[in-house]
């Protein structure tokens, strides 16, 4: 009995304690009352409400209480006013999740593809050996380049591209590589490069660097080994029996050199010729041989491990030759055979581009691959192909579904040496025409093998290009001092064996006024330095607002910032012997930039004549001449000074890409719209 009531007296809801129960009440209506002490009422019975019988409790006149029993709490969920709310707020969240969903699928559905880092900013390529002299050897080196880093960021540079620092006798600047796994001591050592490359990433920058696979030095290794016959690296050249007789080799066929003469070798030891493309201190590697193409695979694979973000490929045209080994046809057929000795004389049907070679660059491309599943790191491809026509150019791109270079390297402009608006118009629609869709171009202004900017064209002519390849679509790409413009140096003095027509554009750089330009402070550099060098260095165009440096730098960060040059279409609206125009514009944003290049004699030009929606007055974003920056300018009548560019700003909404009579002028790479609303880009234009 007494179990039963302690029972009873756990389970049972007092009237007076559920009244103070954390402020909880449990029935308003129940009132305490004074009970008389004789009365059965005032006995150890007390007021509950029992939850333990055999029926549902009655829960009507009762409200939640904290620490009530689940039992309890069951009754209430289960009453419409709390049961309702609860559902509401259930499907009101499952529907939430399933549009925040839908909308993230949306957005990625619809969303262009994000330009990679090789597409964001400009490239600036450096020869290591004339860029920075830390040790006071007069040789440029990797410290060099690291202790000024900092000076490439101020230009907004994305990618530093430092040419062929491999371990080289130097015959023909950078081609005759000894080892590829090792840097030549003029540079540094394998712990300056890593520096380096930590050093390039810390500042968000990336590195590419040179690769040429056709040839080795006659000092390397492997061609030690293959002229003695040394297992399987006897067949790592191009070996075939000739005849050599009082020191004069008749060649196997009539094949030249890229610098003249047959490009057969007669080898002492082996008494055999070697095929070389170039000089015969490099003789190619015989790309047929599936070993040689695994130790160039592994080759890549070591710099890839080292940090490097990717390579340019030089002279992949020359990576195979026909078997046959029958004569190349000779441009005039009437010339006696024993007379041709020079390059241009043969057509090179069977030394360049063979079938096959284009297979050997897609297994670079899958290599490179690898190492790109990274986020974030994917591995830039790019292939240089001097001298081939822009239709073999062109297929470095690959197929639509079989991937190879990101781009080949654009040096149409790096060639041009009598500036006119036609022939700029040319370079630019012959490569934009014949570029495969969704693809992406680069231009070039000059190059290690190239005369300088300076030189070709002229002085005045150096801002009008830099704002060229900046408001062109694509990548731009910049030789170091190019921002400055350096000129050729006028001789050039040096004990080793070069290429002397290729020496002048790779002077020294132009840092200071003071002794060696600031490149050394040794008592000599590999190179003389030009003789402008105390006006034209890197200094003194810090100070001049109106210097080369300053608009290059005011180029790249415009570049950087406008989705219109980064990501618009471009349209060419007309060209003739003077001038060039075109627009760049993107759907959703309401503004158009108007480039105009001057390369001829001064003129005035009736902009409203070419664009009839244009405004009357318009504003110079950027000029050549940094004095307009800002301005407007009356639309009927601008004058252009020779040598004189100008970034016109205006606002409409009659984009010349949508207009039928510029369908075929217009090209874009990868199309995107801009949405002002949301502030995105998306696909679905």
């Amino acid at each position: 009995m007494a179990e039963d009531k302690s029972k009873r007296g756990s389970t049972g809801l007092y009237a007076k304690e559920g009244q103070t129960n954390n402020g909880f009440v449990q029935n308003e209506d129940i009132l305490e009352t004074d009970l008389d002490p004789s009365s059965p009422a005032a006995g150890p019975q007390h007021n509950t409400v029992d939850i333990l019988g055999p029926g549902e409790p009655d829960v009507k006149d009762v409200r939640p209480y904290a620490g009530m029993p689940k039992e309890v709490l069951f009754q209430f969920s289960g009453q419409a006013r709390y049961r309702i709310p609860r559902e509401v707020l259930f499907w009101l969240t499952v529907a939430s999740v399933l549009v925040l969903i839908a909308a993230t699928i949306a957005i990625i559905a619809i969303s262009p593809k994000c330009l990679d880092w090789w597409q964001a900013g400009p490239m600036y390529q450096i020869y290591p050996r004339s860029f920075k002299d830390s040790n006071k050897d007069g040789n440029g080196d990797l410290k060099g380049i690291q202790d000024k880093l900092d000076y490439i960021t101020t230009l907004n540079i994305k990618t530093v591209w430092i040419t062929s620092f491999y371990k080289s006798s130097l015959k023909d600047f950078r081609h005759g590589v000894e080892d590829f796994r090792e840097i030549d001591p003029i540079f540094g050592t394998m712990k300056d490069f890593e520096n380096l490359v930590a050093a390039i990433h810390d500042r968000g920058l990336k590195l590419i660097i040179d690769f040429i696979p056709n040839h080795t030095s006659d000092k390397h290794a492997w061609f030690q080994w293959s002229r003695n016959q040394t297992g399987k690296y006897t067949d790592y050249y191009i070996w075939h029996d000739c005849n050599y007789e009082n020191g004069i080799t008749i060649p196997p066929n009539n094949w030249l050199s890229v610098y003249g003469n047959s490009s057969w070798h007669f080898d002492e030891v082996r008494k055999q010729c070697y095929f070389h493309q170039f000089t015969k201190e490099q003789p190619d590697l015989n790309f047929r041989n599936p070993d040689v193409q695994e130790e160039i695979k592994e080759i890549i694979q070591f710099w890839l491990s080292k940090g490097v973000d990717g390579f340019s490929f030089d002279a992949l045209q020359f990576l195979l030759e026909a078997k046959h080994l029958r004569d190349e046809v000779q441009v005039n057929k009437t010339q006696i055979p024993d007379m041709v000795t020079h390059y241009s004389q043969l057509h090179h049907d069977f030394t360049t581009t063979q079938v096959g070679m284009h297979d050997i660059v897609r297994s670079f491309r899958q290599t490179m691959n690898q190492y790109s599943r990274e986020p974030g790191r994917y591995r830039f491809m790019g292939t240089e192909a001097h001298g081939e026509s822009i239709t073999k150019t062109m297929v470095y791109y690959g197929l639509p579904f079989i991937q190879e270079a990101d781009f080949p390297f654009n040096n149409y402009l790096s060639k041009l040496d009598k500036p006119s608006g036609n022939s700029v118009f040319e370079v630019i629609t012959s490569w934009m025409e014949n570029m495969p869709e969704g693809k992406w171009p680069n231009w070039m202004t000059g190059g290690p093998d190239n005369v300088r900017l300076t030189s070709r064209l002229g002085e005045k002519y150096v801002n009008i290009m830099n704002m060229l390849v900046f408001t062109l679509p694509g990548t731009p790409i910049t030789y170091y001092g190019e921002e400055i413009g350096m000129r050729n140096i006028l001789t050039a003095n040096l004990n080793e064996t070069y290429d002397v027509g290729t020496l002048f554009s790779k002077s020294p750089m132009q840092w200071d006024n003071s002794s060696n330009a600031g490149f050394s402070e040794g008592s000599h550099t590999w190179l003389p330095t030009s003789s402008d060098y105390h006006t034209v260095n890197v200094d003194v165009q810090k100070t001049q607002p109106r210097s080369a440096l300053k608009l290059y730098q005011e180029l790249s960060l415009l570049h950087a910032n406008e989705l219109l040059l980064s990501r618009g279409w471009f349209c060419y609206l007309r060209s003739d012997n003077h001038s060039i125009m075109y627009t760049r514009e993107l759907d959703g944003i309401n503004r158009v930039f108007l480039v105009v290049l001057n390369f001829g004699e001064s003129s005035l030009l009736n902009l409203k004549e070419m664009i009839s929606n244009i405004p009357t007055r318009v504003r110079i974003r950027l000029s050549t001449n940094s004095a307009y920056s800002g301005r407007e300018v009356d639309t009927h009548a601008v004058t252009l000074a020779s040598g004189e560019g100008l970034i016109l700003e205006y606002n409409t909404r009659n984009l010349l890409h949508r207009q039928t009579a510029f369908k075929d002028r217009c090209f874009v790479s990868n199309r995107a719209c801009y949405s002002r609303v949301l502030n995105i880009l998306y696909s679905l234009c």
